[in-house]
């Protein structure tokens, strides 16, 4: 069995701050701007492991939220959809339209893409594609807006930043937050929204602790441990910019 080794960099990051102390969230933030390495814009990734037992549908955590600040990135947006509101969501920005053409190009392999939309007329043409887009998070959900008549506003919100959260099969949430080109302000605001939404939408069926871990990192970068009870007065935590 071949163990992955971390390049130097990498390495040189993990000795520069305490890797098992649980930081405020301000100061995880901060660290993990500093502990960036990699030459591109890295992605900052946040990491919620939950007390949750998943294996019953009450206590499995989905929805969407928009974060203040967005993702940092260009959202790209397909819509299954025809007719009239085809055209509503080409208007919209959408980026790909179409209804069996579409799942034809995303059954050979077309998968460049970060949000599906489709009308609910076509979600028979959309259910052929669960293998392909639902292991990915990809796959329209009326809970989550993505199966809707309103596809204007589906589209306007994904492109503006509004994400989908879920817990895993291990009962944790991952999500994008920001990219590290944000400043710190910008990524600690983006962080206390998910973590509010979080607490949010707790299941009321949820017993023991909620939330166990919180991690950040950057795409390349290690990992570094939030105080998983600071949940609220988030931003209240922050030093106050000069």
């Amino acid at each position: 069995m071949t163990v992955a080794k971390h390049g130097k960099s990498y390495v040189e990051a993990r000795q520069r701050y305490d890797r098992e102390h649980q930081y405020l969230p301000s100061e995880a933030v901060a660290l993990v701007k500093q502990l960036k390495s990699s030459k591109f814009d890295e992605s900052v990734e946040l990491h919620v492991r939950t007390g949750l037992n998943v294996r019953h549908a009450d206590e499995q955590l989905r929805g969407t939220i928009a974060l203040p600040h967005g993702l940092g990135k260009d959202v790209k947006v397909v819509v299954f959809a025809q007719g009239d509101k085809a055209r509503e969501a080409e208007d919209a920005g959408a980026d790909v339209v179409g209804s069996d053409d579409l799942a034809k190009r995303i059954e050979e392999g077309f998968t460049d893409f970060d949000v599906a939309i489709a009308t609910p007329d076509l979600m028979p043409v959309v259910g052929r594609l669960g293998r392909i887009l639902g292991p990915s998070g990809k796959m329209p959900n009326p809970k989550v807006g993505t199966v809707t008549m309103d596809v204007t506003k589906a589209v306007q919100e994904s492109k503006a930043g509004k994400v989908e959260y879920r817990t895993d099969r291990t009962a944790i949430v991952h999500m994008v937050i920001g990219k590290s080109s944000f400043d710190e302000q910008r990524l600690l605001e983006n962080y206390a929204a998910v973590v509010e939404e979080l607490v949010r939408a707790k299941p009321s069926v949820a017993k023991g602790k909620y939330i166990h871990s919180i991690t950040l990192a950057s795409t390349m970068g290690p990992g570094v441990k939030v105080d998983p009870s600071r949940t609220r007065d988030i931003l209240g935590e922050a030093p106050v910019a000069a």
